[in-house]
């Protein structure tokens, strides 16, 4: 009997220490992952990447030149500008300085045929109307004379004002139509310029260049991203937290934590967001055992100091008190 009571407490022992390890509390790990901000570089026109200047890994400075691109469609329109701009010009000119030399001669001599016609006019109609008071001449020469005179009269003044208009040039109005023209033009040329600076990428900010996408040669549409730079100085930490864990957060407050990539360095984070992450989250059932369903929240944190060495993606583990 004894190997059977012997056999039996060995089994009820095994038993009782399993149940003590299945139901005893074990202490979460709340694992975070180190992140960083990143802008997208990407150009305005579409075009064919010509050149790298930077590689994936090198820290640019802002204002460095990082790609260049080839958009011959942009040089087509920016001559097309020039050349609209150069007749709009040539409009102006012509506006502003008025008629030729020659032409002004000939509307001079114009008047003063048309003076000399008036001149002969008028002492044809005062012999007329002379012989008409002595009874020489009949009323009807005498009238033929003066619409002779008076269309005279009038030729004489359309030839001065064609010539007045020959030197005093074009009308205000007309001055101002080819100014505007002109900056219209002139516009035009500014707006394919600026089209044709987008094709050399550079750096807006200080940072590390993470991704690069299309391959040299490759064709690239309108704002689509051509890479990515990280900005290095503006790196958190993002946990995922069970809710029964948010106690050990809390909003503007600082929590302590080690970076296994570091060699467990420890580092101190202060909160500044918090938010649920909603229904698409994973939930954590504990209705069977009576209690409630609970959700997880984003929490970020960023380092209260600067961490050397910290690069996005590294786990951050939580350290308790």
């Amino acid at each position: 009997m004894l190997p059977a009571i012997l056999i039996i407490t060995a089994v009820v022992a095994l038993v009782a220490l399993g149940g003590m390890y299945a139901f005893s509390t074990e202490t979460d790990t709340i694992q975070g992952q180190a992140d960083v901000t990143e802008y997208r570089v990407s150009s305005k026109v579409p075009g064919r990447i010509l050149e790298y200047r930077v590689k994936e890994g090198d820290f640019v400075h802002a204002g460095d030149t990082l790609a260049l691109l080839e958009a011959p469609d942009v040089s087509a329109k920016l001559e097309q500008a020039r050349a609209a701009e150069d007749a709009a010009r040539a409009q102006q000119r012509k506006a502003d300085k008025g008629a030729r030399q020659e032409q002004i001669t000939a509307a001079y001599e114009m008047w003063q045929k048309a003076k000399a016609g008036s001149g002969i006019a008028e002492k044809s109609y005062n012999r007329v109307k002379r012989l008409y008071e002595e009874g020489v001449m009949t009323a009807q020469k005498l009238d033929e004379a003066r619409a002779q005179r008076d269309a005279a009269i009038a030729t004489e003044r359309a030839a001065k004002s064609q010539y007045d208009m020959a030197r005093n040039g074009a009308e205000r109005e007309d001055k101002e139509a080819a100014g505007a023209l002109v900056n219209r033009a002139k516009g035009a040329v500014d707006e394919v310029r600026s089209y044709l600076r987008e094709t050399v990428l550079t750096a807006t900010r200080d940072g590390e260049v993470t991704d690069i996408f299309p391959q040299v040669g490759e064709l690239v549409g309108t704002g689509a991203p051509i890479m990515n730079v990280a900005l290095m100085e503006d790196m958190w930490v993002t946990f995922n937290v069970r809710e029964d864990h948010l106690q050990l957060f809390k909003m503007n407050g600082t929590v302590e934590a080690a970076v296994p990539a570091l060699g467990d360095k420890r580092i101190r984070l202060k909160v500044y967001y918090m938010k649920d992450l909603g229904s698409y989250a994973a939930w954590k059932a504990t209705k069977t055992t009576g209690q409630f369903d609970m959700k997880t929240f984003e929490v970020k944190a960023s380092p209260t100091t600067p961490v050397d060495g910290l690069r996005p993606g590294m786990s951050v583990l939580l350290l308790r008190e």
